[in-house]
């Protein structure tokens, strides 16, 4: 009886195995949905929608962008991590990623357990920028300015749990300022608001604020990166000019749902790196002021855990959304 199970038992396995290198080698045998839980415009949807046509290329299929914001990309997270791990539904995440188990008290998913990692696609810094008529040319001023005018300083975000709220959180952890925070929908209004006046500074990714920067509408004082962006070389560190030794770069990674076969996550990965690797992509990422990085799953998945227990150390139990 016991030999008879243990045959069913290998066959069955051996079974599962012969068809899941089957659907691999198939794969993908039509389009794949990345989610970007974020609205479009911003730096992530930017990001995702530099590199898809490349993939496009490569696999001949349509790579399919999906927006799906809301409660500081715990929506669209949350969407991927219910998905079939089959391959064909992809988490483009951030910054919030790794943030959210220390921000919310309750989430519908485990960071840790209900994802498979792909690869890391980039890091891309944020710019400190204000409205030209806060009197400060530097982050040193600027923090001078808001220890001298507690709470006087209205900082605009794309709302709690984003990126650049992050940024800002641990700009004010590094600093004890007290600024007044505005929270925005998205990144889009916030940005719109500073340009107009209505609020003072904001920390924002760099392809949204580019044009704006050297348009002269806003003032760029300094770069959350330890060197400066290749896109505003006159734009020092903030690590240089106020904050030794700061650093918050916006980072993006691809995963899936947990249980996707290996041997899929491996073709995602390779076609990842082979794609970050093409000098028209490079270029493209480049120039919106990203630093390219695909990588293994499991540089990946060692970065998230980082991410994870940083962010525990940055966000108070005050600042926990129930």
């Amino acid at each position: 009886m016991m030999m008879k199970y243990y045959r069913r038992l290998f066959t069955g396995t051996l079974i599962a195995a012969t068809a899941c290198t089957a659907c691999a080698q198939e794969f993908p045998s039509r389009p794949i949905r990345i989610v970007v839980p974020s609205t479009p415009g911003g730096g992530l949807d930017v990001l995702a929608r530099a590199v898809t046509p490349a993939l496009t290329e490569k696999w001949k299929q349509q790579i399919v962008v999906d927006n799906r914001a809301g409660a500081g990309g715990i929506i669209g997270t949350g969407l991927v991590a219910k998905a079939a791990s089959d391959g064909y539904t992809l988490l483009l995440a951030d910054a919030p990623h790794g943030a959210n188990p220390a921000l919310y008290s309750k989430m519908p998913y485990d960071t840790l357990r209900d994802f498979a990692s792909i690869s890391l696609v980039a890091l891309m810094p944020s710019l400190l920028i204000v409205h030209p008529s806060v009197p400060a040319a530097s982050t040193a001023d600027l923090i001078a300015l808001a220890k001298a005018r507690p709470g006087q300083l209205n900082c605009g975000s794309a709302g709690i749990g984003s990126s650049i709220y992050l940024t800002m959180v641990l700009l004010i952890n590094r600093t004890g300022i007290n600024i007044s925070h505005v929270p925005y929908k998205s990144g889009a209004p916030a940005l719109t608001d500073l340009i107009a006046g209505q609020t003072q500074m904001q920390f924002v990714n760099l392809p949204p604020a580019l044009q704006h920067v050297k348009a002269g509408r806003v003032k760029a004082l300094g770069v959350t990166s330890l060197k400066r962006a290749a896109s505003l070389p006159e734009v020092p560190p903030i690590a240089e000019t106020g904050v030794p030794g700061f650093e918050d770069q916006q980072w993006q990674g691809v995963l899936g749902p947990a249980h996707l076969p290996r041997v899929i996550v491996n073709k995602l990965n390779g076609a990842l790196v082979n794609v970050m690797a093409q000098q028209e992509v490079r270029s493209r990422l480049t120039g919106m002021g990203a630093e390219v990085l695909a990588s293994s799953p499991e540089r990946l998945a060692e970065f998230v855990r980082t991410q994870v227990e940083r962010w525990s150390q940055v966000i108070t139990p005050a600042m926990r959304i129930e």
